[in-house]
């Protein structure tokens, strides 16, 4: 067990935290919330019981950074006077570009803003007529991708924030996207189609249809030659471009799987991992085109699996409230950490190094663990 002692709990957001990102080259977590702001946070490097409390860190951290506030990126200008169900600033998305200079955030109100690590606006990308779910930058850093509920994904110029290329072949909204290279990506949405695009082609280079449901999640694996999907309809499947069918259709699932991710260790098998509401976390041999492991713990909706960066340990979370660190190769439970009152667990995601897990809470928290204690 992970003591509540020995977690870092960073507070300040004030309504539900949808997704948290580690710098890629720092230890800066970024954070977005129903609250209209993304916060950017320092973390120590040892996570001794400074339990944060409004700030970050406390006495106990030798890191100057840890007693710095965090950031605040606001959204909306008026937020004292927003009702509370009122949706239209909700910060619903966010990534790091690659150099870890570049926060991108998508929000409610259909606008992508591109932020500095400081906290300053840089850009601020107005195409999108309907919420944005997912923004991601390509691996040179120069453009964006983003996917909105009005259905149709962009290809933006990172410098000066203008569109390089609208694509427009979903029947309704884009849910994720991901780039397989520098020059093209996937698109999936609720009209159950995932899409293959290219910039500079005006339809589809590579079409999917199989799901029979809205389609979650999709990623490529990491040389970019497979497409893993996951769907409403309690399947996942994996995708070649060369082929319409599926090469895998992993069906043992029983609710909607909500979460799916490659093991970057691609020195051993293909492995992919998927979270499902019906609370299993299941390990596919892509190959061999089986399930190899159910790791059953959590008793409700898993809504977040990742591997650790060496591929060895996979963490979970759960809207049980709790996350579970586990070993890939002999399917053990490693590690626990109860969140108690803050709520379901919406994400989790591992530092750079592999040495730290971040995850985001309904109840408005962002919890640091550190896996190895």
């Amino acid at each position: 067990w992970i003591q509540e002692k020995d977690a870092y709990i960073l507070k300040g957001h004030t309504a539900e935290v949808f997704q948290c990102a580690w710098n890629p080259k720092s230890s800066l977590i970024a954070s977005c919330s129903g609250d209209t702001t993304a916060r950017i946070w320092a973390v120590p490097s040892s996570l001794n019981a400074s339990n944060s409390t409004g700030g970050i860190g406390g006495a106990a951290s030798s890191n100057p950074a840890a007693t710095a506030p965090p950031l605040i990126l606001r959204h909306s200008k008026d937020v004292k006077d927003r009702d509370k169900d009122d949706k239209s600033s909700d910060v619903t998305t966010l990534e790091w570009s690659p150099d870890g200079k570049r926060l991108a955030t998508g929000c409610y109100d259909g606008a992508g803003r591109v932020w500095s690590e400081t906290g300053e606006l840089l850009l601020t990308l107005n195409e999108h007529k309907g919420p944005l779910f997912s923004f991601k930058w390509n691996k040179d850093g120069d453009r964006l991708l983003s996917g909105s509920v009005d259905k149709t994904s962009i290809v933006w110029d990172a410098s000066d924030g203008k569109v390089v290329q609208k694509f427009e072949f979903h029947s309704a909204p884009t849910l994720d996207v991901d780039w397989r290279d520098e020059n093209s990506f996937a698109s999936c949405s609720t009209d159950r189609m995932i899409y293959v695009c290219k910039i500079g082609e005006k339809s589809p280079i590579s079409t999917f249809s199989g799901h029979q449901d809205e389609i979650n999640t999709i990623k490529w694996d990491p040389s970019g030659t497979l497409l893993a999907s996951c769907s409403d309809d309690c399947t996942a499947k994996i995708w070649s471009p060369n082929s319409p069918e599926p090469l895998c259709d992993f069906r043992e699932h029983t609710k909607e799987v909500y979460s799916i991710r490659w093991s970057p260790n691609t020195n051993q098998k293909l492995l992919v991992a998927t979270a499902s509401f019906d609370g299993a976390i299941k390990l596919w041999d892509v190959n061999a085109s089986k399930c190899i492991s159910t790791l059953a713990k959590h008793q409700d909706p898993v809504y977040a699996v990742e591997f650790s960066p060496n591929g060895e340990f996979l963490a979970s979370g759960s809207f049980d409230r709790y996350i579970h660190i586990w070993s890939v190769k002999d399917e053990s439970l490693v590690r626990s950490y109860f969140g108690g009152d803050k709520g379901g667990i919406f994400e989790v995601h591992w530092n750079a190094a592999g040495d730290k897990i971040a995850a985001c809470f309904s109840q408005s928290s962002v919890v640091v663990i550190d896996p190895r204690m």
